[in-house]
């Protein structure tokens, strides 16, 4: 709200969007933090927050020494959760960067046919026996194509908000056909079971050596979307207007469209397809700051990473047997989105 119209905003209204304004990054901070240590205390082997603390610090002066506490932490939840807060922020920046580069609040990965693209590329490099590194480059490689598909068809059809999303969903279900056809060939004793599992979602193989193994694509890819965040929004303004601030569109399209398929690919290569977050945390985001993307890509990393520290602990902890990653951000993500349509 700008200043001119302040006063028509009751004293105790304004009162509190001030204190809102002025602690909102210390609040999402703060949860931030509250998440990764309910991630950390929270599962079959119990742990309170004092014996998680004294495990840190001693494990930061070089003072492990090998107990149950030390191993459960540091080999096994910490791994885990910096994982699943790497993917959040990644999934929600390229939620937020797809829609304003689109100017569509209903493009998501997932709608664009990109999370069913890097799933396709990841299913066949099971298939064919890959991991690590090549694995993220076949599920990178698949979903650029996806995401090149989208823009061609779109291009073709007009480049309307409607076709964009219609493209999206061709995409999608010719991509998710090409999965199911991987599925059919695949050996049911040995890669189906390993493709289904990575399909549905998990941290479950979570480690450090995995974590090593994305971490550098998925923090580069996000510390540079983010960095481009404004040119982004100028190239959602038309071609005319962002050649008129001097940017070559061809070349910052493809640049943007490479580092969302860069991050999308690195996700899917570590927790398999997970829908939703890209298209819900931004709209919650933008309730907290609007459309100033300034602050709106930083607040979607912070409620991003959130989220799927936070679903990730409840699908591991609700019941005995853990819940497919993917099945429970779409029994959470369906719902919120649905009160964002009412």
């Amino acid at each position: 709200m700008s200043a001119s119209t302040d006063f028509l905003v009751p004293p105790a209204q304004r009162l509190i969007q001030n204190l809102l304004r002025t602690l909102r990054w210390p609040l999402l901070v703060g949860l931030l933090l509250s998440v990764v240590l309910l991630g950390l205390t929270t599962g079959r082997y119990s742990l309170t927050t004092g014996q998680i603390l004294q495990v840190l610090w001693d494990a930061a002066h070089g003072l492990e020494d090998g107990s149950v506490d030390t191993l459960v932490v540091l080999n096994v939840r910490l791994p885990r959760t910096l994982l699943a807060a790497l993917t959040g922020a990644g999934l929600a920046i390229c939620g937020v960067a797809l829609q304003t580069l689109f100017r569509n609040p209903l493009v998501s990965p997932k709608v664009l046919g990109l999370s069913s693209g890097s799933a396709l590329g990841g299913a066949l490099a099971i298939l064919m026996g890959l991991s690590g590194v090549l694995l993220m480059g076949a599920t990178f490689v698949s979903a650029f194509g996806a995401l090149f598909l989208v823009v061609l068809i779109s291009n073709i059809a007009g480049r309307s908000l409607m076709t964009i999303v219609l493209a999206g969903i061709v995409i999608d279900a010719l991509f998710a056909a090409g999965v199911s056809l991987v599925q059919y060939a695949a050996d049911p004793e040995t890669s189906l079971p390993a493709i289904v599992f990575w399909l549905m979602g998990s941290f479950a193989a979570a480690s450090w050596d995995k974590l090593a193994q994305v971490a550098p694509a998925l923090v580069i890819g996000i510390l540079l979307l983010n960095r481009l965040r404004f040119r982004i929004a100028v190239l959602a303004k038309g071609d005319d207007e962002a050649q008129s601030f001097g940017i070559n569109v061809p070349h910052s399209r493809m640049v943007v469209f490479m580092l969302i398929s860069v991050v999308i690919g690195a996700c899917v290569t570590v927790s398999g397809v997970v829908g939703w977050v890209g298209l819900v945390i931004p709209h919650i985001a933008r309730m907290f700051v609007g459309e100033d993307h300034g602050r709106l890509y930083p607040t979607c990393l912070l409620l991003g990473a959130s989220f799927m520290i936070l679903t990730d602990t409840l699908a591991r902890s609700l019941t005995s047997a853990e819940i497919p990653l993917g099945v429970l951000t779409s029994l959470i993500g369906a719902p919120v989105f649905v009160w964002f349509v009412r």
